[in-house]
């Protein structure tokens, strides 16, 4: 066996495990925890690919700026765990079924059966090859369109994010813009004459009291 196929067994391997404790454990500062290993093994499998732009983007971006952020935000809201995990039983079983239906794509894809994988040509690429400019060369020929269509995706998702996080509340003092816009001076000022007050002199003491 090559050195190469025991590294690919042990990166799978414990990308798996990391992924199944993602969901399984009970903190979740664990689970993202979890995640940042299974990101840093996917990126070992990306190098054994020799697609080192793809394995040093998913390491800087996603385990640098992502996981950071999703730790600080677990960190800092109050998650009940409790009322989390009282659906997760009885939503066990489509979960587990949408597993399968996973596991069996992955499984006809990885089988060299499908789009050709069979036939493709080994990997001995020449020295001022870049995978960076093939791949944007793919992103926006061949896949132009999916690759637009999923950019309006995730815009749609930033914006339903933030719609949903302005909910009202009873705690919230914020403001509307167009009510900030509308207030007039006298609304906020008021002017009020006052006598003046006219502070009295201080009698000089006299001499021997």
């Amino acid at each position: 066996m090559e050195f190469k196929t025991i590294l690919f067994y042990i990166f799978s391997a414990v990308t798996v495990f990391a992924a199944l404790r993602v969901i399984t454990a009970r903190n979740p500062v664990h689970a993202a925890l979890f995640l940042v290993l299974a990101f840093f093994n996917v990126a070992g499998l990306w190098m054994l690919l020799q697609a080192e732009f793809l394995a040093l983007v998913l390491i800087m971006v996603y385990v640098g700026a992502v996981m950071v952020l999703f730790l600080f935000v677990v960190m800092m809201l109050d998650i009940n765990i409790e009322r989390m995990r009282q659906g997760f039983w009885r939503n066990l079983p489509i979960g587990g079924l949408v597993g399968l239906l996973m596991v069996g794509e992955m499984a006809v894809v990885l089988s060299g059966r499908y789009f050709g994988l069979a036939n493709l040509p080994p990997q001995n690429l020449p020295a001022n090859y870049s995978n960076t400019k093939e791949l944007a060369r793919v992103l926006f020929t061949d896949y132009a369109y999916p690759f637009e269509v999923a950019s309006v995706i995730l815009l749609v998702a930033i914006i339903a994010a933030v719609m949903l996080t302005l909910r009202s509340r009873k705690d919230n003092k914020a403001m509307h813009p167009s009510d900030q816009i509308a207030v007039k001076a006298r609304d906020r000022l008021r002017i009020v004459k006052m006598a003046p007050e006219v502070e009295l002199p201080v009698p000089a003491a006299k001499e021997g009291e």
